[in-house]
Order: structure tokens, then sequence, then C-alpha cells
């Protein structure tokens, strides 16, 4: 029989760092362009990310608080997820500053912006893979007793895909070559 370190979470998991981000993981980032309704532009990575379903393509990011990202969705339904990776992971980095709502992380970062064909948020250029994404839910989660959290579930519907054709090889997609940067928990892990 294993020994096993149990806690519950409501009341502390008495290790160095929170386990429970590292335990789920490696997580893709969620590296998300949106735009208010004004047009500023805003361009954020999210560590609580994945695909939801096929048919409709579905994914989704949670943001812990109420974001740029958040709000610029809610008033436009629509954004871009961005695919992060090792040749421009410094300049998502960059991107997860905190900054005043009207500046563009686009500049603060270097990244070019690319005009979508199905949203009218930008795709960041330099990105091997992006999709354009209609929201279909915008949730805030809430604990087993019903208390609302200060997080919100962004869920979209891909209605266009990008992908680099150098990924691409007998009409497979070659995820490793790809080196996408992925959350690995702790304290700012990533898997490469």
């Amino acid at each position: 029989m294993t020994d096993f370190h149990f806690y519950e979470p409501a009341n502390g998991h008495g290790l160095k760092h929170d386990p429970f981000n590292a335990i789920v993981g490696p997580r893709p980032i969620g590296w998300i362009s949106s735009h208010d309704a004004k047009g500023h532009v805003n361009l954020a990575p999210y560590s609580f990310f994945n695909a939801f379903n096929y048919h409709p393509p579905i994914i989704g990011f949670s943001s812990i608080g109420w974001k740029d990202s958040v709000s610029n969705i809610q008033e436009t339904g629509e954004f871009c997820w961005n695919l992060a990776t090792k040749h421009i992971g410094e300049q998502m980095n960059m991107t997860s500053a905190s900054v005043p709502h009207e500046t563009d992380e686009f500049t603060i970062s270097g990244l070019t912006k690319v005009p979508s064909q199905k949203v009218k948020v930008p795709r960041v250029g330099e990105s091997l893979a992006s999709f354009e994404c209609k929201l279909t839910q915008l949730i805030q989660l809430e604990g087993a007793d019903g208390a609302k959290a200060d997080t919100w579930m962004v869920f979209g519907e891909v209605v266009a895909v990008y992908i680099a054709k150098s990924l691409i090889r007998d009409g497979i997609y070659q995820t490793a070559e790809a080196r996408p940067i992925l959350r690995a928990g702790r304290m700012g892990d990533y898997a490469r």
C-alpha cells in the first residue's frame, strides 16, 4: 500500500508549494487576444486553459479575477487563442504584466498583430497556430457550498484555425515540433 500525503484544500495543503496545479499538469497556455468595444486590444496568457469538445470545437480558459480579457470578451463576444512556443516565450511573459486597460500588449512585447478572418480580434503573427473563437458561455465559478469565486470561465467555439504548414507532415500536426510552452505548476515551472 502506498503511503499518501492527505489534505483537505479548505484546511491548507501543509507543503512548501500548493501541489494542485502541479498535479494537473502540464497545461497548455491560453494566450488570449481580445479587444473591447472601442477597439483597445489586449493580449494575456492564462495557465488554466484547455480544449473541451470536438464538435463543435470548444476551448476555454479561466481568469482568476475580472481581467481585461474577460471584460473584452463579454463586450464583443469574440477572442483568439494563440499557441505560445519556446521561440516567443519571452514575449509571452511580457504580455503577463499588469498594465492599464488602454495599453497594447502587442506593442509592449514587439509582437505582430495579424488580422483574423471570422472575428475582429487580431492574432499573434509569430504564433505557429491560432484559433479564432466566438464566445459560447461566460460562467462565474462557485464552490460546492454555492459561494461565488472571484474566477470566471470563458468558453468559445473555434470558428477558424491557423497552423504553420511547417508543422504538418503527411497530414498530421507535429505537436512536439511546435515546442509549446506548457505550465507545470509550482513557482512558474514550465514544461517545454
